[in-house]
């Protein structure tokens, strides 16, 4: 009961409290990363460009977020933040190869990030899957779109240049498994791939938009890895995207590739640990979940791509290590190893 103002005023009952209006949550706060982070990122080449692949992980808590945020708000509003966190240089857009990216939205990525910031973006499957496939993964019938140029240029590089500008990092036109009929005709799959990037501008010239663009080519199949393979990225200006990848051979076993386009860039993109092989993603995302955690450390693969990377860099050319949860546990914690091993 409220008391009245005047001794014979009736009392009357309290209005009901009106509740507080809860904040709305509009920006991702960040971790707070030890101050070691940023005399480590110091010592890093400037034209090393580390990072992971997406960035939308609640259980990245404490390592990139400070609190609790849900997947779809990280995916949202979470590139910001992550891009201030002193290691990540980079972020493989991994999105763009299930459904091809508007110039808006790649702006919109690009708005988010410092200028020294690269993006690593994953050609459209339409472009870079043999197959048209259900949700499952299975395949339902061949991709008349594949390998086409015209698409390749009108799906792909052309929105990704216009939107990101200078943060387009490495355009990676990574090809899904092919089934055994085409496997047979490597040759033939090899000389269309050298056609549709010889059909897409001089990279020059695409440099001339974004100053630090590599093309590259990530392939899921050993049956690549051949001579006339690297011959036509050489023709066309692009290099190998090395695949962390148990469906390919060991990073150590793929370098020939990379020798014959030597001296060049380096493009990797580690996903999945060998532990699991090459059907092992779920079982790696439910042993590793949160990801907040390295699990099953993988010392031999840091050690070949740091050798690969400081070679690279001291030859004068750019290194684009993107890292996925799946490697090792935790991507976050793979790029601060990593990043330790170069700064060394």
């Amino acid at each position: 009961m409220q008391d009245p103002l005047f001794p014979d005023e009736p009392a009357r009952s309290a209005p009901a409290p009106v509740p507080a209006a809860r904040p709305r949550t509009r920006s991702v706060a960040p971790a707070a990363w030890p101050a070691e982070f940023a005399a480590l990122a110091a010592r890093l080449p400037p034209l090393l460009h580390l990072g992971t692949s997406s960035w939308s992980f609640p259980g990245w808590d404490g390592l990139v977020w400070d609190g609790t945020y849900s997947e779809s708000m990280l995916a949202r509003r979470g590139l910001a933040t992550y891009a201030r966190h002193p290691l990540m240089r980079a972020v493989s857009l991994d999105r763009a190869f299930y459904r091809p990216l508007t110039v808006a939205q790649y702006a919109a990525y690009a708005e988010q990030v410092p200028a020294h910031f690269r993006f690593v973006v994953k050609a459209p499957s339409a472009v870079a899957d043999a197959l048209v496939r259900r949700e499952d993964g299975q395949g339902m019938r061949a991709n008349e779109g594949f390998l086409d140029p015209g698409l390749a240029w009108s799906a792909f590089v052309e929105p990704a240049l216009q939107g990101l500008g200078a943060t387009a990092g490495a355009l990676v036109f990574q090809l899904s498994p092919l089934p055994a009929a085409m496997l047979a005709r490597m040759p033939h799959w090899i000389a269309r791939l050298g056609a549709m990037l010889a059909a897409l501008p001089p990279l020059q010239e695409l440099r001339a938009r974004a100053p630090d663009l590599v093309l590259a080519v990530e392939v899921r199949n050993a049956e690549w890895l051949v001579p006339a393979f690297a011959d036509a990225l050489r023709a066309a200006g692009a290099t190998y995207c090395l695949g962390g990848h148990a469906k390919l051979p060991p990073i150590a076993e793929q370098l020939p590739v990379l020798r014959a386009l030597w001296p060049g860039p380096m493009v990797c993109r580690w996903n999945l640990n060998r532990l699991h092989g090459a059907y092992g993603y779920e079982d790696a995302k439910a042993l590793y979940q949160p990801f907040h955690e390295l699990v099953d450390p993988d010392p031999d693969t840091r050690a070949v791509l740091a050798r690969v990377a400081r070679a690279t860099l001291a030859a004068g050319h750019h290194a684009y290590l993107t890292i996925g949860n799946k490697a090792e546990g935790s991507a976050p914690r793979t790029v601060e190893a990593m990043a330790r091993l170069l700064a060394a």
